[in-house]
């Protein structure tokens, strides 16, 4: 290629990114106006710098696509830009999915600009089982840097037949050197509700991921605890981070007889409010709702509703903070953004996305003291063990949520 076609295409792809910023701020006051058109002086100059200063001739598509990824990942930790052959392959893969996975679920949000973080792995997955967890931080998939690749594509590539394998390079909480992990895809089943009652009548429920079934598992536990003598319940969601927004709102109308769960509001679109239908409440026990940085997407949105709606008292830590509407937008070159079009807020007003929720009693989780071998695969007694003792009467949070509830 020419230098002349090469700058071109470069000007192209950069007058794409100034126009995203300028459609940002359509219908905003002349001083945003400025302030945005000021911006894009800057952009340009460092673009023309890149160009004509670096040491040797930089790879200008890599240079763009790495300003359209750092542009969506400032905004919104949720967003992908996929270029064309990748927007097919995700639509593809939408209508037809091949069924296997690992579990993991990521974003954008790890501290580090570009590099993926894990939101959770889902509890019984294959990432679940090799130890990774909330803050570890995904560097390759397939060999592949994920630092410039965008989110919905590493979806893709975590996917696959069942039965296959997909590496990873991982950089751990817990260890400084980032460590190779091969993880066999599998059928994922969501892990089943689970109920217990504790001393002095308390009914323990916990979800590990959310879907229909699992809010009408969960309103059958509450109904059985009852029946059991339970006086007061405990909700542990912590490290849900799989399941939808609406699942989220069903979950917190088995516990809300009134009032509103949450709304949905965006720039364009117009704010919809779920309120609690009456009929759908299964009980008015007292309860405590356990959260930690892995509790994302429909349960931070049942949390919210709970502690706002002064139905429940919060124990644990702030959550992730994932909820939001989003949808694909496509592109004249064949390519599309996927973007948050429209957040969840709870019922005082705050973006969920943006604020996450924090507990009113604060109590930090102990890391799992994971033991690995020599080519840092966790060993399988070590994981068990580590599993056994979360989400037990002996974990702290637990100890925290019935002192709350006396």
């Amino acid at each position: 290629m020419s230098s002349r076609l090469k700058y071109s295409v470069v000007s192209v792809s950069t007058c794409l990114t100034v126009l995203l910023l300028v459609g940002s701020v359509l219908g905003k006051g002349a001083s945003s106006q400025e302030d945005t058109l000021k911006h894009i002086g800057v952009f340009s100059d460092v673009v023309a710098h890149i160009k004509t200063d670096y040491v040797e001739e930089p790879d200008m598509k890599a240079v763009t696509l790495g300003a359209l990824n750092g542009m969506l990942e400032a905004i919104d930790p949720f967003a992908s830009y996929l270029n064309a052959e990748q927007y097919r392959s995700y639509l593809e893969n939408q209508k037809a999915p091949k069924g296997g996975d690992v579990g993991l679920i990521l974003a954008k949000r790890s501290g580090l600009l570009g590099v993926m973080g894990v939101v959770a792995a889902v509890p019984g997955s294959p990432a679940a089982k090799a130890g990774l967890s909330t803050n570890d931080m995904v560097e390759s998939i397939k060999g592949v840097a994920t630092r410039d690749m965008p989110l919905a594509y590493a979806g893709m590539l975590l996917q696959g037949e069942p039965g296959t394998t997909v590496e990873l390079t991982v950089v751990r909480a817990r260890q400084a050197e980032p460590q190779p992990v091969k993880l066999v895809r599998v059928r994922l089943t969501p892990p089943p509700v689970t109920s217990s009652v504790l001393p002095g009548q308390v009914g323990y429920i916990n979800i590990d991921a959310l879907g229909p079934a699992q809010v009408k598992d969960a309103a059958e536990a509450v109904r059985k605890l009852q029946k059991e003598g339970a006086r007061k319940l405990i909700l542990d969601l912590r490290n849900c981070a799989g399941g939808a927004p609406e699942d989220g709102i069903a979950l917190a109308n088995l516990f809300l007889n009134k009032g509103l769960i949450t709304y949905l509001e965006g720039q364009k679109y117009t704010r919809q409010n779920f309120e609690a239908d009456p009929a759908k409440a299964v009980t008015d026990l007292p309860l405590a709702v356990l959260t930690n940085r892995g509790t994302a997407s429909g349960a931070e949105i049942a949390a919210a509703a709970l502690q706002d709606g002064k139905r429940a008292q919060l124990v644990g830590e702030p959550t992730y903070g994932d909820a939001a509407l989003r949808k694909p937008l496509p592109m004249d070159d064949g390519g599309a953004i996927i973007l948050s079009v429209a957040k969840y807020h709870s019922p005082s007003g705050q973006t969920i996305q943006d604020t996450r929720v924090t507990p009113a009693t604060i109590v930090a989780e102990p890391e799992p003291q994971v033991e690995y071998d020599e080519n840092g695969e966790p060993l399988p007694q070590a994981q068990a063990t580590v599993t056994e003792e979360q989400k037990s009467t002996n974990d702290p949070v637990v100890k925290k949520a019935l002192e709350v509830l006396k």
